[in-house]
């Protein structure tokens, strides 16, 4: 085993990462567009590397030759904001019909003796190759940002203290993981407070930028003093509030809609 050729080995496992983020990323997007607010803040993923996948056979009791059972190989991280959002994310994967969940881990409600959240989908995921379809094993992590600033610093002293992490060290960060618990709480408690902030900034966003793409369409057809005036507006109503905008982007629209049937603006 030791003697085989790894990269080769690894490839499908690459290419169900890839494919794995494309899709979470896009269900992203899909919620997003249809809800304003999606459960999904950010996905990442990787493949072990081979030092680690045989260190991790090891441990699992997992002989060589079938390495392919070590069940997180292939990795997704699922970044929500929310514990709730998990919740959501995790009704999604185990409804989704391009993978099937062999099991599922639940940190959260109980976590591990060092404090590490998280919760965790084993799937079976299959990828088209040149021999065909193969199925293989990959994990799907699910945790707030919380959890994931907290297990990024333990897993980063884990490796200092080569997994012997000092007593004194180890009971801070067992007090470290339940303050970034109740945090996760806090935020939980005013949910809808940040949720509609969030969507308050991001229509702003886009209201701001169809007013200036239609600002800068005026300009590109020769209507360079309603353009001017319009700018002037458009400065006029960033200091009041997001309805003010919203007004002015909706009569722009009706402007230029109205030029475009007398026929005096060309796209």
């Amino acid at each position: 085993m030791y003697g085989r050729d790894w990269d080769t080995f690894l490839l499908p496992y690459e290419q169900a990462v890839e494919e794995l983020k494309v899709k979470f990323r896009s269900l992203r997007t899909e919620i997003k567009h249809k809800e304003e607010y999606t459960p999904i803040e950010f996905c990442t993923g990787r493949v072990k590397k081979v030092s680690s996948i045989i260190e991790k056979a090891k441990i699992l009791s997992i002989p060589l030759e079938r390495v392919e059972e070590v069940p997180d190989i292939a990795g997704i991280r699922i970044m929500c904001q929310f514990q709730e959002d998990m919740h959501r994310v995790a009704e999604h994967i185990r409804a989704r019909k391009d993978m099937a969940v062999v099991e599922e881990r639940d940190y959260v409600t109980n976590r591990k003796p060092s404090g590490y959240r998280s919760y965790h989908f084993i799937v079976r995921y299959p990828v088209q190759t040149v021999h065909g379809e193969q199925e293989l094993l990959a994990e799907v992590q699910l945790r707030t940002l919380a959890m994931n600033f907290w297990a990024t610093i333990e897993h980063s002293l884990n490796y200092k203290y080569k997994g012997n992490i000092p007593e004194q060290v180890r009971e801070r960060l067992v007090r470290a993981a339940e303050a970034s618990y109740r945090l996760d709480g806090e935020m939980s408690a005013i949910r809808d407070e940040i949720k509609d902030a969030q969507i308050l900034f991001e229509t702003k966003s886009n209201t701001v930028a169809d007013i200036l793409s239609m600002i800068e369409k005026m300009i590109h057809a020769g209507h360079l003093e309603l353009a001017a005036e319009y700018h002037q507006r458009f400065h006029e109503a960033q200091s009041e509030d997001i309805s003010a905008l919203m007004l002015l982007s909706e009569e722009i629209k009706q402007v230029l809609q109205q030029q475009e049937q007398n026929n005096n603006f060309y796209y």
